[in-house]
């Protein structure tokens, strides 16, 4: 009995329960923690990784290093994440085609395989924000209700109440997002590129992004209401209400004096 309450009260016990215990939770938590929200839809390969390094010293090693660890011209690409490469060069933005206040978005110069392939080489640099799946950007699986209320707090005050677009300073601006895909708008959000804040999943959750993303996609389908006057909101349909509404008011006014007298 003594033997075994010695070994009951040995000094390295505690440490080894908790270890175990950590052991235990970490494995707890692999069971039943849900899927990242930054899933990409494919596995990169090998030989993936090896084709988009050839790519980017190709065509962004100029620019952004041979190593992608950034110049005084352009940022270092280390821990950027697949999910950045996707939005950058899959709209056109990258490579640049002149400097100025922001890379504006171009016909698209690479193909989607080179783009995965680009994506997967930088993606292999560091850890960083992965491509979504299809299921996560789908805006028929949002709620555009909900993604209206989180539009107009979070990114109404740049992009209008619906999306519209808008200036910012020094020459930069917020672009439409009518045109642009589920998949980049997640993206967007996921990376914030240009002058845009990161909405990671502490900020917005993955299902509120997707609720987003079925909001602007109803307002790409057009005005419920008929003529949307731009787009621009309540000042520019106020306007038009005081200059149209009343010059024709000021106008009868006229013609029917004149038609009196």
């Amino acid at each position: 009995m003594k033997a075994l309450a010695a070994r009951r009260h040995d000094r390295r016990a505690p440490a080894l329960l908790l270890l175990l215990a950590l052991l235990l939770v970490g494995a707890v938590y692999a069971v039943v923690a849900p899927s990242s929200a930054q899933a990409a839809t494919k596995t990169a390969t090998a030989d993936d990784i090896a084709a988009g390094e050839k790519l980017f010293q190709a065509n962004c090693s100029t620019c952004h290093g041979p190593s992608a660890a950034g110049t005084d011209s352009a940022p270092s690409l280390i821990g950027v994440g697949a999910a950045a490469v996707d939005f950058q060069v899959g709209t056109g933005r990258m490579p640049m085609q002149m400097s100025g206040p922001q890379a504006q978005a171009k016909p698209v110069q690479f193909t989607d395989e080179q783009i995965a392939q680009l994506a997967a080489y930088v993606a292999s640099l560091g850890a960083g924000p992965s491509i979504p799946t299809s299921e996560m950007v789908d805006p028929a699986l949002g709620d555009s209700a909900s993604g209206m209320a989180l539009f107009r707090t979070n990114c109404a005050m740049c992009h209008n109440a619906i999306g519209a677009g808008g200036a910012l300073s020094q020459g930069k601006f917020a672009p439409n997002l009518w045109g642009t895909t589920p998949t980049h708008l997640y993206e967007a959000m996921l990376t914030g590129p240009q002058s845009m804040p990161v909405f990671n999943d502490a900020n917005l959750t993955p299902e509120e992004k997707r609720d987003i993303i079925a909001f602007i996609d109803e307002q790409g389908n057009g005005s419920p209401g008929g003529l949307d006057l731009g787009s621009l909101g309540p000042v520019s349909e106020g306007l038009w209400a005081w200059v149209v509404g009343l010059g024709l008011l000021l106008g009868l006014s006229v013609w029917i004096g004149a038609k009196s007298s």
